[in-house]
């Protein structure tokens, strides 16, 4: 059973909470662009998660059948044993991801948002392909491989209603679970609460191992990453630190440099490339967020594709076990290319309409081609029409605003 999938209308649900509560309170922690980028990021992730899900369970399988120490009996003491040692593995995996180049350039995607907000939850990455490795110390420990997926499952939604500035801090509950506040700290970009609170459930690992932080009322937290992204775009979402990586590999003059800056403590750079490329180092006093002006007709065509985008999402990964490879690749394909053009509208690229313009017609020729139920069929083909027409209604607003007039940052 895939528990994520049945979670997506609970997320949804929540969102939509949260969104009331932020009107009613007027405190404007929504942006439209930010959180539909959040999601596209989820989106990819999700689909991500499609091409190579198999991986970890059978090398999980293969070492478990393998090389166990033990053969553990499924019931509640392992079932509690493995939650408390995933939750454990997870947060060393999560400190890792903060503290090595190579693991940082995919986690940076979860902080890359400069809002804290329950869809901040679900901006992870497509990129930690290799993340599965931090989890067979339970396959050596006699763990079933039929426990780890619910547990990892049930640790990866816990997770999610901690992302909010909604809920106060929470008394006892603080000192062994983490919650909003302290996971808050975590997403911060303040000197006091940089790789702090790494935990997934509870928060007892990093006050044993000495990254734990308490949020102070007197230093409010600010969110986002120290190079900011300055993108809606999921594909630049995902690689733009591997981009950096890439060109300081590239540039620097010794080869040890060149495999080492991959393995390195985040954020080092070799020598000469520090000297011939510098980086504006982060002040957090010029700290102002990244924002666009976005016409109302665009905010409503993003939205709209967002929710048809997220619907073909949920059927795709209910079909992804009856799917041939060739099927998971060319749908998978279209909800990339979906998350990319509502990306690029929103940024409003000179170029954006025109890739729309082409994916609904590539959509087009897939559900005439593929799609067999006449009903669906007939509904799809309407909608993508109809949309062919909007987007001609965007070109002359693309065209006013300017790609360069419409960036504006907006004060923190």
């Amino acid at each position: 059973m895939n528990l994520i999938l049945f979670a997506i209308p609970f997320f949804i649900l929540l969102i939509a909470i949260e969104l009331v509560v932020d009107w009613r309170r007027g405190t404007g922690f929504y942006r439209l662009s930010d959180s539909v980028s959040s999601l596209n990021a989820g989106i990819f992730s999700r689909v991500t998660v499609v091409f190579w899900k198999l991986v970890p369970v059978v090398m999980y399988i293969f070492v478990y059948e393998n090389w166990a120490l033990a053969e553990l009996p499924i019931n509640a003491y392992t079932w509690v044993i493995a939650f408390i040692c995933y939750d454990f593995l997870y947060y060393w995996h999560h400190r890792i991801g903060h503290e090595r180049n190579i693991f940082w350039a995919a986690h940076v995607v979860h902080h890359s948002s400069e809002e804290y907000n329950l869809t901040t939850a679900l901006r992870q990455t497509s990129g930690s392909v290799i993340g599965w490795i931090f989890y067979l110390p339970m396959a050596f420990a006699g763990i079933e491989p039929i426990q780890v997926i619910p547990v990892a499952a049930l640790n990866l939604l816990y997770q999610f209603w901690v992302h909010t500035r909604h809920v106060p801090k929470l008394g006892w509950y603080e000192k062994w679970f983490i919650t909003p506040s302290n996971h808050r700290v975590h997403h911060a970009i303040n000197d006091r609460y940089i790789d702090r609170n790494y935990g997934g459930v509870f928060i007892i690992w990093d006050k044993m191992f000495s990254t734990f932080q308490e949020e102070v009322d007197e230093d409010p937290c600010l969110y986002g990453i120290r190079k900011p992204l300055k993108s809606w775009n999921p594909v630049w979402t995902n690689l733009h630190f591997y981009s950096q990586l890439a060109h300081d590999a590239w540039h620097t003059r010794r080869w040890r440099d060149k495999i080492g800056i991959w393995f390195a403590r985040t954020g080092w750079r070799p020598d000469d490339v520090a000297e011939r490329f510098p980086l504006r180092k982060f002040d957090i006093k010029e700290y102002k967020k990244f924002d666009i002006s976005v016409p109302l007709s665009v905010q409503l065509y993003a939205l709209i594709h967002l929710v048809f985008t997220i619907v073909i999402l949920g059927s795709y990964m209910a079909a992804s076990g009856s799917l041939t490879m060739g099927e998971i690749l060319l749908y998978g394909g279209c909800i990339y290319a979906s998350c990319t053009a509502l990306g690029m509208i929103l940024e409003q690229r000179q170029f954006a309409v025109a890739f729309e313009q082409l994916r609904l017609l590539l959509f087009a020729v897939i559900i005439m081609t593929t799609m067999t139920n006449p009903w669906l069929k007939s509904v799809s083909i309407m909608v993508l029409l109809a949309s062919m027409v909007m987007t001609y209604y965007l070109v002359p607003v693309f065209k006013e605003s300017g790609e360069e007039n419409c960036k504006v940052p907006v004060n923190s």
